[in-house]
Parts: structure tokens; sequence; C-alpha cells
């Protein structure tokens, strides 16, 4: 088991490639900030949209890096600054601490043989307590979404901080099983890749399967289990799309599978759609109470 995790670890983090257009990390609506938490120095990169007015809430997007990402190599690959301005929606990289050389996300506390003990949940709400203190965030609007380990984060908060996050999206992570108490229904929107090599579609010895996840929380949201199904064959690869709707509250369960897509963060665009416009696109019909 160990030996597994090592390699693991190691596989995670040299499967993160670099985008080959260089960007500017930080604009001038962006800021680099700091928040202590039980003794460690924590630092996220915020951005405020354009139309930012303190008299007009707007929502929170947070988005997790991968496994031995840093937030400056992540933008370079996942810059959703763009998006936040078009769209109006304030959005915060986290940068996850280190577990031996490498940033992680301790997404699952009590799982066995967990090398971490860093208190991640407790970071992210004490990140959130601070930017609702400094700018109008419309705290019925908090999503997270996450690529790999940052998509198993995503999958944390939802099992044990869902009093704050009003749903969820995940590109190539899984949820792992460590379950815990979540409040309300909540709506998923997960992407995946059928050849994934990390984070295997059909799982593994280690870890749930794609539809082991999806069945989850088709069940949790009380959805309709058999789903609406599309095909964008146009796209750089196939991707079909699963919609399991009526779910408690409104909510749904969304998948976009990538056939013969790997490990990554998706290039490949579903009816014009980018990764990160179809995650904003799903979120961003909920609120805390469901479909709004």
């Amino acid at each position: 088991m160990k030996n597994w995790l090592y390699l693991f670890l190691f596989i995670l983090l040299f499967s993160c490639t670099k985008s080959e257009n260089e960007i500017e990390i930080i604009t001038s609506y962006s800021s680099t900030n700091f928040i202590n938490h039980e003794g460690i120095d924590r630092e996220y990169v915020l951005h405020i949209p354009d139309s930012y007015s303190e008299n007009t809430p707007l929502p929170l997007v947070i988005n997790f890096h991968g496994f031995g990402q840093t937030i400056e190599n992540y933008m370079e690959k996942v810059d959703m600054r763009p998006l936040a301005n078009t769209e109006s929606f304030i959005l915060v990289y986290p940068q996850g601490s280190l577990l031996g050389n490498a940033p992680h996300w301790n997404s699952c506390p009590p799982i066995e043989n967990n090398k971490s003990l860093v208190d991640d949940f407790g970071f992210i709400e004490k990140m959130i307590n601070q930017i609702a203190s400094e700018y109008n965030v419309d705290q019925e609007r908090i999503y997270a979404i996450g690529y790999s380990n940052g998509g198993m984060m995503a999958y944390g908060l939802a099992h044990h901080k869902s009093e704050l996050i009003a749903g969820i999206g995940s590109v190539s992570g899984v949820m792992l099983g460590c379950f815990g108490t979540t409040s309300h229904p909540i709506p998923v929107i997960h992407l995946h890749g059928t050849l994934d090599f990390v984070l295997p579609y059909t799982g593994s010895n280690f870890f749930l399967s794609v539809q082991a996840v999806l069945d989850y929380w088709i069940e949790f949201n009380n959805t309709e289990v058999n789903p609406t199904v599309s095909i964008d064959s146009e796209s750089d690869i196939p991707i079909e799309h699963y919609v399991y709707g009526s779910g408690d509250n409104g909510v749904s369960v969304e998948h976009y599978k990538y056939i013969s897509g790997n490990h990554g963060w998706f290039s490949a665009k579903y009816k014009g759609k980018s990764t990160a416009e179809l995650l904003w696109d799903f979120l961003s019909q909920y609120d805390i109470e469901g479909l709004r």
C-alpha cells in the first residue's frame, strides 16, 4: 500500500502538463493573499471581476489545482479569469500545502494510511470567511471545482462542509470513500476521460469508478436513474453528455464522458463550450437551496 501511494502521487505530479501558451498569471484585478491556519501560512490568488460593485453580491468559485501543482502553473493551463469577468463571479485559486515536496489537498482525512495531517477543510472555510469579510459574496452561491486531486477536494467539501457549498464540479477527479453528513441536495458535474491512466474511468482496487461516483449522487439527490444522453461527435474527440435530472430541490447530476480522453483538464470543446464554460453553465443554475 505504501509503495503504491508513492507511485500514485508521482504519476499525479507528472501528468499535470502545462499549456503551450504562456499567459500572464496576475492582472490588476487579481491579488495574492495569505492566511494562517493551524500555524501554517496558506496562500490563495483572488480575482475580482471588472463588474464588481460592493452593492451587489457575486457568486464565488473556488478552483482547486491537482496534486503537485502550484497556483501559478495550474493557472497557466486553467485560467478562468476571462470567464469570471464575462459572467461576473469572484474566482479564487487556493494553494495546497506540501506533502513531502509536492502540494496536495487532504480531501479525505479519515482514510486509512493517510499521510497528511493538514486541515484543508478548515483552511477553506477560513478563506471563504476572509473573502466574504472583504467583498460582497453571495454566500448562497459558493461553488467548488477542481482538477484531479482538486476534484477530490470538491467532493470532500460536499461531504464535510456542505453548509458552505451550493454545488461542485470535478475534472478527472474521483470521490474518495470518506462520507460525511451532507446537509442538502448537491448538484454535481463530473468530467472524465475513458482512458484516464491515473484515476481509471472504470475504477481500480483503490478508487471508485466514475459510474459508482455518479450513482452515489444520483441516489443521494433522488434524481432520475435513466439519463438523457446527447453526443458531440464533431469535437476533437467524441464527448457524451449524460443528464440525471429532476432531483430534490431541482438539482441534477451531469456527466461529460470524453471518449479516449486521458487524465487532464480537457481542451476538447463540447458543442463549442470549453471545460470551464461547461462547469459554470451547470453550477450557475443553482444556489444552496437548489435550482434558482
